[in-house]
């Protein structure tokens, strides 16, 4: 008989949740949640290999890909999908997908995490070469569409990142990085959307904003290549040039009118009293960091 996976065991500190008040619930779930920064705190030093490793990987031109099933893989559509607003990359740079394809976001597709085809189809679709990165997301590490991509994607040479919250997930066996933060049982019994789940968010937030700091996408702590694409965000830009500038705010707005809509290009222009055309030569010597330029 097979070892039950660690994210299948019942949760004894949770057993009578079902005769519970909602505010009971609510600090149960919650002192259950705590338990996930500290699983994550032991697995840091294999994020911040992970970081570097996909960094070196932008670096070279290529990509980074996260593929999962259910609530693993909806999560590595999310974080894909927001690195371009965030960062300013360029679409496909970061790329998620799911098990079942787009559909599966919103509804469950039976028996789609045990079909390793759907994996290396998946696979072909993102067609990765030695530059990139694979990742596979799983709570229990052993759906066989994740196995087969990480599988194959090790067969061609192609470096991978595994992430489970199971010790003996089957995946850790094709992975070059194996993040594993041991949350334990879940509140409820199997649902591993729920720590396991918040502990993968967790780590994708922080293998994408840490690869992108790595590669000069924030000067300090600003967020300096985000795209000004609604009224939001470009008041964003304006105060963050305004404050690295350190120039009245109605000047910052002339300067992002000038530059494009470029907050580190708008920001060269300001300090250093250059043109547009200028800037960006003086950005793209600096390989796009904009410390370099204005230190």
């Amino acid at each position: 008989m097979n070892s039950i996976a660690l994210t299948e065991k019942r949760n004894p500190e949770t057993a009578d949740i079902d005769l519970m008040g909602g505010a009971e619930i609510a600090k149960t779930l919650n002192r259950e949640d705590k338990k996930v920064a500290e699983a994550i705190e032991k697995v840091t030093p294999q994020i911040g290999e992970a970081i570097e490793l996909i960094a070196e990987a932008f670096r070279n031109g290529g990509r980074l890909a996260y593929f999962g099933a259910g609530t693993s893989g909806r999560l590595g559509v999310l974080d894909a999908s927001e690195c371009w607003p965030t960062f300013g990359v360029e679409h496909g740079m970061v790329c998620g997908y799911i098990a079942g394809g787009d559909k599966a976001l919103r509804f469950s597709i039976e028996n789609s995490e045990d079909n390793p085809e759907l994996g290396l189809e998946d696979l072909a679709s993102f067609n990765p070469t030695q530059n990139d990165i694979v990742v596979g997301i799983s709570a229990n590490g052993g759906p066989r569409y994740v196995l087969a991509i990480l599988e194959e994607s090790r067969k061609r040479g192609i470096k991978t990142i595994g992430i489970s919250s199971n010790p003996e997930a089957k995946l850790k066996e094709f992975s070059d990085i194996f993040i594993n933060p041991v949350v334990g049982e879940e509140p409820i019994t199997g649902s591993s959307r729920m720590k396991s789940g918040t502990a993968q968010k967790m780590i994708l937030n922080m293998l994408s904003t840490g690869a992108m700091i790595r590669i000069g996408k924030t000067y300090e702590n600003y967020m300096i290549d985000v795209r000004m694409v609604n009224e939001k965000l470009i008041d964003r830009g304006c105060r963050i040039v305004s404050e690295i500038a350190k120039i009245p705010y109605e000047k910052a707005e002339k300067y992002i009118a000038a530059s494009g809509k470029n907050v580190k290009t708008a920001c060269v222009m300001a300090i250093k009293g250059v043109s547009k055309e200028q800037a960006e030569k003086l950005l793209q010597n600096a390989g796009g960091i904009l410390r370099k330029v204005i230190s």
